[in-house]
């Protein structure tokens, strides 16, 4: 799992051009990731607000959709845990 976490910063660090899908609603950072021609995408999905199950698993489900129709599939989902408490996740998608 740190592998793959340790994997999806450094995609991350290695697009800083690209770093603003992380401050954009999954739908708008698939269409970025498709339209620039990012092979991989990294983004953060939040778990900090409402629900921590329930909102994190939506959350997670809309990012994954959005993805899914731009052609992208999953490839990791790291937690990130902050003092015991669930805060989000890194998930990378990548072009088949």
């Amino acid at each position: 799992m740190r592998k793959s976490l340790l994997l999806a910063v450094l995609l991350a660090c290695t697009l800083p051009a690209h770093a603003g899908l992380f401050d954009k609603k999954p739908e708008d950072a698939a269409a970025e990731a498709q339209r620039t021609g990012l092979q991989a995408a990294t983004i953060w999905v939040d778990a900090s607000w409402g629900f921590r199950n329930q909102g994190a698993a939506n959350a997670l489900s809309r990012a994954h959709n959005a993805f899914a129709q731009h052609g992208y599939k999953v490839v990791s989902v790291e937690p990130y845990i902050e003092n015991g408490d669930l805060q989000g996740f890194f998930v990378t998608y990548q072009k088949p």
